[in-house]
């Protein structure tokens, strides 16, 4: 065995990290060993020199935050994670990507200790980067105070030639250039090796003079990636920058140090083999015959210290805080009632009612009534749209728009970004202190889909409010048209889809979204004014909140016939009812707004506002029918799209595709008789 005495402490906790990823791919078979190798030497001087965060409590607020935005390097984290003190242990490592182990493929958010976002999707964890560093710049604005930095860290992403292929890299770095966001640092691992084999078969742009015409700080090390002091003055001139962020270049060699595997596709996503590990180990100067090997010297260089200081700067932050609360009470309280994420009492006081007697109104336009009456006070609520405000009815009025030179602005200006607003929503969620909305057009939810997954899967309350839900949408014609949007939304486990069927039901979605800690919720709204459901005949729109209920309750009897639908198509339903009691039909109406409060809730209720005794049902939606049949059942039917709409005047459109009062009596008739 080699003598261990002869590498020093510095390159022994380096080799370690390498080693242990390589072992851990190994003995599971499966994962991504070249990069963790090849960044092993800035993960360790990040952790060891750079960040302010404490392993000992991973949740403290004013941590520095770290991203691995190439997710499938999960192993370089996991391994710096152990070895600087977090409660990861080798045990985990050798459980890497087994059933129940907090060492998954991919990091993810809420099970590891230390990880801060859940990354796999290239791009999100930079667009996520983005999000946490406005976060942590608005937040500075509004609580810091002279002498008292309350909120003042940075936050750090490695990013992978995979990410930066990724159209989603593009609107992320420039918005966050735009912003000149200086507290976030991006350092490139320029490895130049993909699955199919070299970048160059599909990527030769010059990333430094991109990133420079984004107007960011760029630094260039070239082949610097085993150059602990050179990754360290780079770190440091990065932090030191006041104007613009920041990105660190550095050309690395993936699988550094395997005799065969170095700089080749093969070492990319597959275990590199026992006589290869052997060989590398050799290389190393490593035991070439122990597993998942740490010498008392790697902890003792790098976890003790990293504990000690951990320990050292929170203690600093905590005292800091307590001198605060008595500077500052009043603004401390709305500090840490923020972070903590709690609603003011009063939070829905004010909050607009409407009559019947009011003029019909569409609801985005009273979702941006309910938003502005919350956003006085909900001071933490923050977050704007993809360039569509005036459309989406989405912007705080008591408020300026985010900026470089006015970060207390509460109007996030995204520009046409769905990707970069959606994955940095997330990013603000992830960061704390904050409840993010975003809005676009509900057809666009196709850009912003991936990101909105992830919010469910991570179970952040981000509110995205897509108005122009239907062919309601009119002259646009198709292509601006969603009618598979909800069916495909809906599909999404953990995400809340609300499409309220007036402008009353909308202050209460709004509610179930905001009252919602862990998880995203969709607010889909409509462009084409909607009439006020009169509250006083038919049920509280309240009933929202349970995700369907009894609007209006059958007459005649017995029960016949069940009307069910959300959003526009309910005031349709209550004249189809008329029409159908005065036949002597006994109609009951169901809005469901929202099928996933709804199945949430306890069986009676359910079976009391759908009666299982009575199969004949029908469910109206101007959507495609897709999943309806889990509440209409084998002998029901559907007034829904089977295909895409057509460009007109909306009042036509649904006429054409039969959302009328006559057909729905037609449809309901078919079903009784």
């Amino acid at each position: 065995m080699t003598a261990l005495e002869h590498i020093n402490s510095d390159d022994l906790c380096v080799h370690t990290i390498r080693c242990l990823a390589m072992d851990a791919v190994q003995k599971a078979n499966s994962g991504h060993p070249g990069t963790p190798m090849a960044m092993a030497p800035l993960a360790y001087v990040l952790y060891s020199r750079i960040l302010r965060h404490n392993p000992a409590n991973p949740s403290w607020f004013n941590r520095d935050r770290f991203i691995l935005s190439p997710g499938h390097a999960s192993m370089l984290l996991y391994a710096v994670l152990h070895l600087s003190g977090y409660e990861v242990t080798l045990e985990d490592m050798m459980a890497f990507r087994q059933w129940g182990s907090i060492t998954p493929g991919h990091p993810e958010f809420g099970l590891t200790p230390g990880v801060e976002t859940t990354t796999g999707p290239l791009g999100q964890g930079l667009m996520n980067a983005v999000g946490m560093a406005i976060a942590e710049a608005h937040l500075g604005a509004l609580y810091n105070r002279d002498g008292f930095p309350v909120v003042d860290h940075r936050t750090f992403v490695l990013c992978s030639d995979g990410d930066f292929m990724e159209g989603a890299s593009h609107e992320a770095a420039s918005l966050a250039g735009h912003l000149g966001l200086n507290k976030l640092i991006a350092v490139y691992d320029d490895n130049r090796i993909t699955i199919e084999g070299k970048t160059d078969l599909a990527f030769s742009e010059d990333i430094e003079a991109r990133f420079k015409a984004y107007r960011w700080q760029v630094q260039n090390l070239g082949e610097k990636a085993n150059d602990l002091a050179a990754l360290q003055k780079a770190l440091e001139a990065a932090i030191a920058e006041s104007d613009r962020p920041s990105l660190i270049i550095i050309r690395s060699h993936i699988a550094y140090g395997a005799p065969n595997l170095q700089d080749t596709s093969e070492s990319h996503g597959s275990p590199l083999g026992e006589k290869e590990i052997w060989e590398t180990k050799k290389v190393y100067g490593m035991p070439e015959d122990k597993e998942f090997f740490v010498h008392e010297r790697v902890y003792n260089h790098f976890r003790q210290p990293c504990l000690k200081q951990g320990e050292c700067f929170e203690k600093e932050w905590q005292t800091l805080v307590q001198s605060y609360r008595q500077k500052h009470p009043d603004l401390a309280e709305q500090f840490f009632r923020a972070l903590a994420g709690d609603l003011p009492d009063d939070f829905f006081a004010s909050v607009p009612s409407y009559s019947a007697d009011d003029k019909p109104i569409a609801t985005r336009s009273a979702g941006g009534q309910i938003l502005n009456a919350i956003a006085e006070r909900v001071p933490m609520l923050i977050g704007g749209s993809a360039d569509l405000s005036p459309s989406t009815k989405t912007l705080i009025k008591s408020s300026d728009y985010f900026s470089k030179t006015n970060p207390q602005g509460r109007n996030i200006a995204w520009g046409i970004r769905e990707l970069a607003m959606s994955g940095a929503a997330n990013g603000m969620a992830l960061h704390g202190g904050l409840r993010p909305f975003a809005s676009s057009f509900f057809v666009f939810t196709d850009y912003a889909r991936p990101a909105i997954r992830l919010s469910a899967v991570m179970r952040l309350p981000v509110i995205y409010i897509m108005t122009h839900d239907s062919i309601g949408v009119g002259e646009d014609g198709p292509t601006h048209q969603p009618v598979e949007h909800l069916a495909a939304l809906r599909a999404i486990p953990n995400l809340n889809v609300i499409r309220p069927a007036d402008a009353n039901e909308t202050a209460y979605a709004w509610r179930a979204a905001l009252e919602r800690k862990d998880g995203p919720t969709v607010l889909a709204l409509t462009r084409q004014n909607l009439p006020i459901i009169d509250s006083q005949k038919y049920a509280s729109p309240a009933g929202l909140l349970r995700g369907a209920y009894i609007l209006a309750k059958e007459k005649a009897e017995p029960l016949s016939v069940i009307l069910m639908g959300s959003g526009s198509e309910v005031s349709l339903l209550l004249k189809a009812k008329e029409k159908l009691e005065s036949e002597g039909i006994g109609t009951r109406v169901v809005s469901m707004p929202c099928w996933e409060l709804f199945r949430s809730q306890e069986k009676t209720y359910r079976e009391s506002v759908l009666p299982p005794s009575v199969k004949a049902r029908l469910a109206v939606e101007a959507g495609v029918c897709q999943g309806w049949l889990e509440w209409i059942g084998e002998q029901g039917a559907t007034l829904t799209m089977d295909r895409f709409g057509v460009s007109a005047p909306y009042q036509t459109v649904f006429e054409k595709f039969g959302f009328t009062v006559e057909n729905v009596v037609q449809q309901a008739h078919g079903l009784i008789h």
